[in-house]
């Protein structure tokens, strides 16, 4: 098993049999994130096999996409989620490279009311596992610092997949 983390990566790869190769991403990475490099693979090793793109966490670039619309437009950028979580770190990341100074907080009790001092705008957004209890603690928090604040909603994809829970868990009948 290879780690690869880039095009360049893909460009060192140095693999036994080219013929019976595949590779798998993380679900939590994004597909903008996972197509370049994807792109990379395909074309150096025509032959490799992989998942199906819906496999890939539409939350995670939903998430993104909302992260590169709110960024540029806030002074501040707040990301839920656990600081193990790379799916939260790069919500941070993105929002920072964006211009935005951006924290990661596990929830409320993590704020700091002086990262806002200079702030005119704070944009909100969550880690894809994050629980939306959390968020409405962190807008609620910030309420109360700051009595008058306007919440707007906006910059992301309403959110509605449902998974079916394996027959496993549910007793059904595997069909097949």
């Amino acid at each position: 098993m290879l780690l690869v983390s880039s095009t360049e990566d893909v460009a060192t790869l140095h693999v036994q049999n080219p013929e019976k190769l595949a590779y798998v991403t993380q679900t939590t990475l994004s597909v903008d994130e996972t197509k370049e490099i994807i792109a990379a693979l395909k074309a150096r090793f025509p032959a490799i096999a992989g998942p199906d793109t819906r496999d890939i966490c539409y939350a995670t670039q939903n998430r993104q996409n909302a992260v590169r619309t709110i960024a540029p437009e806030v002074e501040v950028m707040l990301v839920v989620g656990a600081t193990n979580s790379s799916n939260s770190n790069r919500l941070r990341d993105l929002a920072e490279e964006l211009g935005a100074t951006a924290y990661l907080i596990a929830g409320a009790d993590a704020l700091k009311q002086e990262w806002f001092s200079d702030a005119h705008s704070i944009g909100l957004t969550a880690g894809a596992s994050a629980p939306e209890i959390l968020v409405q603690q962190v807008v609620e928090q910030l309420r109360h610092w700051f009595p008058g604040l306007e919440v707007l909603s906006g910059g992301g994809i309403p959110e509605n997949v449902k998974f079916k829970l394996p027959p496993e868990i549910t007793g059904e009948q595997r069909v097949g």
